[in-house]
């Protein structure tokens, strides 16, 4: 029987966040495109492995590109908005967030998806990668990205890449082991979590979660003891009293022989039930400790056991050897200052701590946390073209954990707008190769640059400032990302760029005030640190008395906050968030 072979100008294996960025990207650049995923949702991390309560890049100068144009559907699409769990700021339903994906490819009448088939082989000529072969068809294509969660078509094609730990002597991180020990082998990688959401049904009527096999109480005994129940709950809280639980302290990750995910199918299949089994253990170990009016969400995922994600979150796979790898000095702020060093060929940013995750296991790591508007964030970085290149083979390119990167620094480059940015870059990247009939190697970076920056409606930052929170829309935005871009050296070592962002912003605080959902208060503006604020409520009564946080993630609120006077009434425009005891700060009128 001879297989069905369509052709395409970009193949995308892998619907995950990378994937589907990548996808989309290159059918809006008018590429033929086909996008084959595994599962029936797109998004991955977002949507399908469940973790609707994303991290990084919640700055409002960072919120550009595919990643804010999903954070501006979500807002409009979640009435009871996103300001729900305290673990970040923004958490929803993760099938709004697939219908998202599904309406935007669904759109593009060049973009072919086809969904419920991996990849079983690479196709090769010399050192290019040509198609990939599927159970049901092949698909030849002049550029392939790899958006796998596990980086399958490096293995399949066998394209140098690494998997586990570096030593120190590699690249001279100072958090990597200096020697291979028992960590390194037991955790190769960091554990997967496979993500289950829970539902407060008001009363003790919830159905009974069974217990799977292996049940281990004393596994969990402890989760939440330095929270309290409420805080552990709170912690993923998403809209209608569901709980993602994704919870890093006795909880469900699970790394026991995380290295089967490589070995063979079989191998891998077992790790993967294990992981289910742990996660539903979990769920029947917080029912049994919390009460019945605790169970299983209904009707979440698409699958005959809803609650429960279809498939693990992995927080790392199969990294590929290309042009440059990034390591923990390029994550790390560069000395005196608040920002990493800017990479020439950067193509996308993203700022969150560098967390790594290991069942019984803190791995000490260099500090890259920061505070900012109030609250803690992390350095901001940027990723690499040449990141996404294979060393030594050609029609291909990564976009998703799977890039060039050491095992280090993974731990911060692998979070969801950061690998929607890298998705990003891949697919305009490819759709370029296509225009130009050239291999990625050998694109024109600045090309590439200049199309990421000027991609309207969603243009993506790439040199990431504080204070630029303005549209990219406005020239001065572009004006300030090519500046840097061609003035790499005097890139500030603060963040910011010349000038206040207060006086700038002005007329732009106009509309914001305008068209935004937020709540007045008024009260009393506490400074307890330079980055540290909090505020007496006096008005509206029902919240009268009360302190809560004040955070921001608006340059603008930002300097108000610097400039404001201890024990000084304020009025703040802005939302409360309960599960945090914060109150997000869009605006605020100094009197």
């Amino acid at each position: 029987m001879t297989q069905q072979t369509y052709t395409a100008d970009i193949l995308v294996v892998g619907g995950g966040t990378g994937g589907t960025a990548a996808a989309i990207q290159a059918a809006r650049r008018g590429a033929k495109t086909i996008l084959v995923s595994e599962f029936p949702w797109l998004g991955g991390m977002l949507t399908s492995a469940g973790v609707s309560a994303p991290d990084g890049n919640e700055l409002m100068a960072f919120q550009t590109g595919l990643w804010g144009a999903f954070l501006q559907e979500l807002r409009q699409r979640q009435p009871e908005g996103l300001d729900n769990s305290w673990v970040s700021f923004f958490s929803y339903d993760p099938r709004i967030g697939a219908e998202i994906f599904a309406d935007w490819v669904q759109e593009l009448s060049n973009l072919h998806w086809i969904s419920g088939q991996v990849p079983l082989e690479v196709l090769q000529q010399g050192n290019c990668i040509t198609g990939v072969r599927f159970a049901d068809f092949t698909v030849t294509a002049k550029i392939i990205l790899d958006g796998t969660e596990l980086g399958d078509l490096l293995a399949l094609g066998e394209i140098p890449h690494r998997w586990g730990w570096e030593l120190q002597s590699e690249w001279g991180e100072s958090s990597a082991p200096a020697d291979f020990n028992h960590i390194t082998q037991s955790y190769p990688v960091q554990a997967p979590t496979w993500v289950v959401v829970m539902q407060d049904f008001g009363e003790d009527v919830a159905p009974e979660i069974p217990p799977a096999p292996n049940y281990n109480p004393s596994l969990f005994a402890g989760a939440w003891d330095n929270y309290g129940a409420e805080k552990f709950l709170n912690y993923g809280r998403l809209p209608g009293n569901r709980f993602m639980i994704n919870w890093p302290i006795c909880g469900n990750d699970y790394g026991e022989g995380v290295g089967r995910l490589i070995e063979s199918e079989k191998a891998k299949k077992e790790f993967l039930q294990e992981s289910r089994w742990h996660s539903q253990n979990f769920a029947h170990f917080i029912q049994n400790n919390l009460g019945r009016r605790y169970g299983l969400a209904e009707s979440v995922f698409p699958s005959k056991s809803s609650a429960l994600a279809l498939h693990p979150y992995y927080r790392e796979s199969r990294r590929l050897v290309g042009l440059t790898t990034v390591r923990e000095q390029d994550i790390l702020p560069m000395a005196g200052g608040r920002v990493a060093s800017l990479f020439p060929d950067a193509i996308a940013v993203g700022n969150y701590a560098n967390d790594h995750h290991y069942p019984g296991f803190n791995l000490p790591l260099q500090p890259k946390s920061m505070r900012w508007g109030g609250r803690w964030t992390g350095t901001p970085f940027t990723i690499p073209y040449r990141s996404l290149i294979p060393a030594t083979t050609d029609g291909l390119l990564v976009c998703e954990k799977n890039i060039s990167v050491s095992h280090i620094a993974n731990g911060a480059t692998r979070l969801q707008p950061v690998v929607m940015g890298i998705g990003q870059a891949a697919g305009m990247a490819a759709a370029m190769c296509v225009e130009l009939n050239c291999q990625p190697r050998d694109l024109p970076v600045r090309e590439l640059q200049n199309a990421l920056l000027k991609s309207l409606p969603d243009a993506a930052i790439l040199v990431p400032l504080f204070n630029l929170d303005i549209s990219p829309k406005n020239p001065e935005w572009l004006n300030w990302q090519v500046y840097y871009l061609n003035n790499p050296q005097i890139y500030p070592l603060n963040g910011n760029y010349p000038g206040s962002s207060l006086n700038k912003c002005n007329n732009l605080k106009i509309n914001q005030v305008l068209t935004r959902r937020s709540d007045c208060f008024t009260g009393i503006f506490r400074r307890i640190n330079q980055q540290d604020y909090c505020f007496i409520i006096t008005a509206p009564e029902a919240y009268s008395g009360q302190t809560w946080q004040i955070v921001t993630l608006r340059s603008h609120t930002q300097e108000q906050l610097q400039s404001a006077l201890h024990e000084q009434q304020l009025t703040i425009w802005g939302n409360l968030n309960h599960a945090g005891h914060w109150l997000l700060a869009e605006d605020i009128d100094i009197s």
